[in-house]
């Protein structure tokens, strides 16, 4: 991987990490339309730790006072009423599907799992899943029904698990982790800004194991060399933590459906360059 190539593929991930769009899908994209190889599962997972890295500033104190709650708890059982504590135990639940999961599908997601078409397919259909949770969710917020939007102290370890199992869905370029995630939180009943926080905030966890258990192809002469894994993982902090503060306040006041729009179309356009032959479905390189 090129300096350059570093650069631009930093650039998106920190763009579209945190927006339902699907980061992974778009450094697959960006490579495939510039004719570079696929940067790989192990790239993407790897410089997500950037943007991790901006919601743990972003959120710190919050996550600062969910610590606090559920190491005590570890040890004092009257300290697990407290709602900081109830959310780290929410946070553990939520984490084992993606873990399972990821272990259980490495293969895939490291070959078939990259293919265009399915990732045409996964932008097209999840867009479409949060269209719909979109509206369900509007006439929740407008009151429009007879039950009122559930905030974070709703959760259960049942909403937990469906939560996380929404997450591991991201396991497929075009899903998105906050689009399917946060989608999920809204089926539930969730408002926006509930699904969308509690989406950034399950996150953490998940993307710091996986990029931490991928750092074991960093430096082996592949594709996901040190110094512009580095470098693209610096970026993707920086531009990352300027879009999620935009996007929490845009969600307060917004709705997902630009995002829907946009998945549709490029999943369209994707099929139609992969139909035609002007790109390969298949990694540049990876031998088919």
């Amino acid at each position: 991987m090129s300096w350059f190539e570093s650069i631009v593929l930093g650039l998106v991930q920190g763009l579209t990490e945190f927006l339902p769009i699907s980061s992974s899908a778009h450094l697959r994209l960006v490579a495939a339309f510039s004719g570079w190889p696929d940067p790989g599962a192990a790239f993407t997972a790897i410089t997500q730790i950037g943007t991790e890295t901006a919601v743990l500033i972003y959120f710190r104190a919050d996550i600062g006072r969910i610590l606090a709650a559920w190491s005590r708890s570890l040890v004092d059982r009257e300290s697990r009423r407290d709602q900081d504590a109830r959310m780290g135990w929410m946070l553990v639940i939520g984490s084992i599907p993606i873990g399972v999961l990821g272990l259980a599908f490495d293969d895939q997601i490291e070959g078939p799992f990259r293919d265009l078409r399915l990732t045409a397919a996964m932008l097209i259909g999840m867009g479409l899943v949060l269209g719909v949770a979109d509206r369900l969710a509007a006439r929740t917020e407008a009151g429009a029904t007879s039950v009122p939007g559930k905030s974070l102290r709703d959760l259960t370890v049942k909403d937990g698990l469906v939560y996380g199992l929404c997450q591991a869905m991201a396991l497929i370029p075009g899903v998105s982790r906050s689009g399917a995630t946060t989608s999920g939180g809204l089926f539930m009943g969730y408002t926006r800004a509930a699904a969308a926080r509690y989406c950034f905030l399950l996150a953490v966890p998940a993307v710091l194991a996986s990029g931490l258990f991928e750092l074991r192809h960093a430096g082996q002469g592949g594709r996901t060399s040190w110094g512009p894994t580095l470098l693209a993982t610096l970026i993707a902090f920086a531009v990352g933590y300027a879009v999620i503060s935009w996007f929490m306040k845009f969600i307060e006041t917004r709705s997902f459906m630009p995002f829907v729009h946009y998945r549709v179309a490029l999943g369209l356009v994707i099929i139609t360059l992969v139909t035609s032959g002007v790109i390969s479905p298949h990694a540049a390189g990876s031998g088919g």
